[in-house]
């Protein structure tokens, strides 16, 4: 297929964001229901809950640079209406997957005390946590198939089948998370090893169901080869986009983890306030998550195709449409908080605490915006090295180093934390946008066009 031809057929923003926002909301709210059911057993167990989400946060970005790589290499080679490369990069990106998923589920099986234990998790709370972390390894392992095998399905512009997977998978996880978190007839009242079990079954049907639609939607089969394979030349384009954006992704996460664990240090109420926050807040950024990724899978196939102004004007919409739905969401999530926290505690403490950072969100939302869409939209034109370098300085020293800053030295506590979150977004937000309308990504455009347009001659050669 040519790419013009596939352009006429392409769907547009709002075609691309719902069903990627409505599939980070299905995720959200299961992320949701099991920490409220953490809860109901105490705040010790929602804290575990909460630092082993973010342990398992970390290791998923290992399998962020391959579904990140491959999602923008194969909306690059569509566009050039490369479609024998497409599937030639989304086979090698099955092959990466299974050693990444392999390595991160051994690591946290057999290191979850430790990893813990980095995290300064309480004396209280690592009994809890440490289990419920080894058992969601077996999660995590499967987590690497689902995330290239979505991003291939992304790429190819197929958000809707991807978004009626997470359905199915979530749908089952909420089934067997009850009975096995709290016991049913036969079956034993697990606790938070029962989530992460729920877990492990949902993945294994997503991953059932990748390989179905692999075969129905893309006509991919994948061989026996295609799973233990290592492509060196195939895996070449995707690790250039994908490890400069993991390693942003990295040092964000790193920073995040030690603004955690200072929030650990301050009690047991301090990390509950923090974590319920924290869940709340994920509502908030879900659609300035969705406009971009749409907005990098776009702007990949107009890349690909040569249409560089069609990719400006685009990026540009993207901005303005985040802004505003993402403003007013942080500002709604404010003003419910006095009835949205005490579905999680009844601590008028935690309860006024989180208030408190749900107002510094509103300001924290809009520089969000500008790192969610105008970082993804640089990646998708090739480049990818300048958001993580301008970035993690600002990550480590106003994130991290802020936070400790303003809450540990200076006493603001979790507020100061919050503070140096928002500095560190409008920085670096700042950043990303004066990037884009400095046209820096210009010259990255043009040569990956390029890129693209030889292979797919050489391919039809």
């Amino acid at each position: 297929m040519s790419a013009s031809r596939a352009a006429a057929g392409r769907p547009g923003l709002v075609a691309i964001t719902w069903p990627l926002f409505a599939e980070l909301l299905l995720g959200t709210l299961v992320g949701l229901a099991g920490l409220a059911l953490a809860a109901r057993v105490s705040d010790a167990a929602s804290g575990a809950y909460a630092m082993s989400n973010h342990m398992q946060q970390a290791f998923f970005l290992l399998f962020r640079i391959v579904s990140m790589g491959v999602s923008v290499v194969i909306t690059q080679q569509l566009g050039a209406g490369d479609r024998a490369g497409a599937d030639a990069s989304a086979r090698a990106a099955l092959g990466a997957s299974s050693w990444l998923g392999l390595g991160a589920g051994l690591c946290v099986a057999t290191g979850a005390g430790g990893l813990l234990r980095l995290l300064n998790a309480p004396v209280e709370v690592l009994p809890l946590a440490q289990p419920f972390l080894q058992y969601l390894a077996i999660g995590l392992a499967l987590d690497a198939f689902n995330a290239s095998m979505a991003a291939v399905m992304r790429a190819h512009l197929h958000a809707r089948d991807t978004l009626l997977v997470m359905l199915a998978m979530h749908a089952l996880h909420l089934l067997l998370c009850v009975p096995l978190m709290d016991g049913s007839g036969p079956l034993p009242a697990l606790g938070l090893p029962g989530f992460a079990i729920a877990l492990a079954a949902s993945r294994a049907l997503g991953l059932v169901l990748h390989l179905w639609l692999w075969q129905r939607r893309l006509s991919i089969v994948p061989t026996g080869r295609d799973w233990w394979a290592i492509r060196h030349q195939l895996l070449a384009p995707v690790l250039h986009i994908g490890l400069p954006g993991a390693a942003e992704n990295i040092a964000w996460r790193l920073a995040m983890m030690v603004t955690v664990a200072m929030a650990a240090r301050m009690g047991v109420p301090e990390l509950a306030a923090q974590s319920y926050t924290l869940q709340i807040q994920h509502f908030v950024l879900l659609f300035g998550v969705a406009v971009g990724f749409a907005s990098e899978i776009l702007v990949g196939h107009l890349i690909g195709a040569g249409r560089l102004h069609e990719a400006d004007r685009l990026v540009h919409r993207s901005m303005r449409w985040g802004l505003v739905v993402g403003t007013l969401g942080a500002l709604a999530a404010a003003l419910s908080a006095p009835w949205t926290l005490p579905l999680f505690t009844r601590d008028a403490q935690v309860v006024a605490w989180g208030s408190k950072l749900l107002w510094i969100a509103v300001l924290l939302e809009p520089g969000r915006v500008f790192n969610l869409v105008v970082i993804n939209a640089l990646r998708a034109t090739g480049d990818a090295r300048f958001p993580v370098a301008a970035g993690s300085l600002s990550m480590l020293l106003v994130m991290a180093g802020g936070a400790w800053l303003l809450g540990v030295h200076f006493g603001l506590g979790l507020v100061g934390v919050w503070i140096a979150y928002t500095a560190d977004e409008w920085l670096r937000g700042l950043l990303m946008a004066a990037r884009w309308q400095r046209r820096g990504w210009l010259a990255h455009a043009r040569a990956t066009h390029r890129r693209v347009s030889r292979a797919r001659r050489l391919t039809a050669a």
